[in-house]
C-alpha cells in the first residue's frame, strides 16, 4: 500500500522530441519536492506545442504540483500518459482538473494523439 509521508524519492525525468516535452514523473509530488517539476513544466519553455506527462509512477500529487502540472495547460495541450494511479485520478477528478488533460495510454500514442478542440 502506498501511503504519504513514506520515504520513497521523486523522480523527474525531462527530454523533447520536437514539439514535444515528454515529462516523467515517480514518487511523492508535495511543496517539498516540487523543484524538479517546476523546472521541467516551465510553461515558457520555447519551442513546445505539447507536454506529455508520464503519470504512471506518481504515489502523491498535493495541491502544488497539481498547480505545475497544470501551468503549461494554459496555452497548449498537456496529455496524461500510463496507467493513471487511483489516487492522482480522484484528485484530477474533485478538482474537475480532469477535464483539462488529454489522456493517452501510452508516452508514445501521448505524443501524436488528435487534441480535442480547446475550450474558449
Amino acid at each position: 500500500m502506498d501511503t504519504h509521508g513514506s520515504d520513497a524519492p521523486n523522480y523527474v525525468e525531462a527530454r523533447s522530441e520536437g514539439a514535444v516535452r515528454i515529462v516523467v514523473m515517480a514518487g511523492e509530488f508535495d511543496m517539498d519536492t516540487s523543484g524538479e517539476l517546476r523546472t521541467a513544466l516551465d510553461p515558457e519553455t520555447a519551442g513546445i506545442s505539447r507536454f506529455v506527462l508520464d503519470v504512471a509512477g506518481v504515489t502523491f500529487v498535493d495541491s502544488t504540483a497539481l498547480s505545475l502540472m497544470l501551468q503549461p495547460a494554459l496555452n497548449r495541450p498537456v496529455v496524461l500518459a500510463g496507467n493513471v494511479p487511483h489516487r492522482l485520478a480522484r484528485l484530477l477528478e474533485i478538482t474537475g482538473a480532469d477535464q483539462v488533460f488529454a489522456f493517452a495510454p501510452t508516452v508514445a500514442e501521448g505524443t501524436v494523439a488528435p487534441m480535442p478542440p480547446r475550450r474558449g
